[in-house]
């Protein structure tokens, strides 16, 4: 199928490589220039496991091209799928400038009857605005769909490659027909396409997501009572996992979720919500319970070292919001910094993906090492943010010696807290009994 991809973002990107790899033919479109020169030298600007790859096979075979000229891009496709972002206001709504934009650049160069799909992530009643705006400048026939991502950085390619499913919104049987032979090569294991209204799709987005988060803002909750009453938080997430109708997903306690959909998301279901005339206290308590997790381990370091840190240094282990990427938007690393760093401690910091979008924030002011090792040497305290694995075995005994001060304020619950003591560590993991 001829298939163009407006936005060459993490979700564009990912989309157009892998629709590539199933024999679509490909347009990338992008407004920026130097993205898609770097993009034509399969020269990837994210970390995701698998993409460059994917990337430059399909371009070497023909099937996926990268382009600035949106205007014959959107000629090209007979599905034109709009992946562009959609930052948030400061009230939280989701701002659809670049999606409205798009819509525009689609009316004007509508050249015959096409499915134009919205795979941002966008509030409900969107599809229409960008209809609209369509049909405002043309009169050929289109019909709208709604394809909402599901896609975890990190595991981006996995994820639609071999979806779990598949949330498609349509108006129309034409437009059913053509998502579902676009789809088709990737639910051959009997995964579902879900076809739905369009109004449904785009909220079940934001459901998905708000669900989510709200089950790592309620770990993290539980994770304070246990520190609070001397229980152990892995203990409490085992007998609540084994329950089928509860699972183990999403259920570790942790430093505050970040990245560029969970915050963004619950934001603007919070927005959408008092658009329609609600109160959300839910969805506004997981922001809430996030918000200040994300100063705990802050919190648990100056508890350890005083409140005035000039002269203390500070190892820091991770820096991206989660493993798999290099992501640093929303990412705990930030506020904790940020925060050292206004107390006075010299900060060093390991991450083997996210340093050189830790640098863009943090400039000089942080001294970034290549060895986990050498951010913790003469350390007063180490303070475990990201879940990379080389941090989950590390020499304890080399990491005993090398700080000055034996302080390990784990933000994964990576280690024991027994064995930890018995390695001569004063530790604070999240939830394993009194803080």
């Amino acid at each position: 199928m001829r298939v163009t991809v407006v936005g060459s973002g993490y979700v564009g990107l990912v989309t157009a490589a892998c629709l590539a790899e199933t024999g679509n033919d490909v347009v990338c479109a992008d407004v920026d220039a130097t993205k898609i020169a770097r993009l034509k030298r399969a020269e990837i600007p994210i970390f995701e496991p698998g993409l460059e790859e994917l990337v430059r096979e399909n371009q070497a075979e023909g099937r996926l091209r990268f382009t600035t000229e949106i205007h014959d891009a959107i000629r090209h496709g007979r599905i034109v799928i709009i992946a562009v972002g959609t930052p948030h206001e400061h009230d939280g709504s989701a701002d659809l400038s670049q999606v409205l934009a798009v819509a525009r650049e689609i009316g004007s160069h509508l050249n015959e009857p096409k499915v134009v799909v919205t795979k941002s992530t966008v509030p409900v009643g969107t599809s229409e605005r960008v209809r609209e705006e369509i049909r405002k400048l043309t009169d050929h026939p289109f019909s709208m769909c709604s394809n909402p991502e599901f896609l975890k950085q990190g595991e981006a390619v996995d994820d639609f490659m071999n979806p779990d499913r598949v949330v498609v919104g349509v108006d129309s049987d034409y437009a059913r027909d053509q998502m579902q032979e676009l789809y088709s090569p990737y639910v051959r294991t009997g995964n579902p396409i879900l076809f739905m209204d369009i109004p449904s799709a785009e909220l079940t987005k934001y459901a998905a997501n708000a669900m989510l988060a709200a089950r790592i803002s309620f770990m993290n909750q539980m994770a304070d009572l246990c520190d609070r009453v001397g229980a152990d938080v892995l203990e409490v997430r085992r007998g609540m996992a084994a329950d089928r109708r509860i699972g183990g997903a999403f259920l570790f306690p942790g430093p505050g979720y970040g990245g560029s959909c969970f915050p963004k998301d619950v934001k603007a279901l919070v927005a959408t919500a008092r658009e329609a005339g609600m109160t959300p206290d839910l969805f506004e308590a997981i922001e809430t319970v996030n918000g200040r997790q994300k100063g705990l381990l802050l919190r648990r370091t100056l508890a350890a070292l005083g409140e005035h840190l000039a002269g203390r240094a500070v190892g820091v282990w991770g820096l991206a919001f989660k493993a798999g990427t290099d992501d640093m938007r929303e990412s705990p690393a930030t506020p904790l910094i940020e925060g050292l760093l206004a107390a006075g401690a010299a900060v060093r910091a390991h991450d083997p993906k996210a340093e050189s979008n830790a640098r863009r924030i943090f400039g000089d002011r942080v001294t970034f090492v290549a060895d986990p090792y050498d951010a913790i040497e003469g350390a007063d305290a180490l303070v475990i943010l990201t879940e990379w694995l080389q941090y989950r075995t590390p020499d304890f005994d080399r990491m005993r010696q090398l700080m000055r001060r034996p302080v390990i304020i784990d933000g994964r619950n990576l280690y024991e807290p027994a064995r930890m003591r018995r390695y001569g560590f004063q530790y604070s993991g999240i939830g394993r009994g009194r803080a």
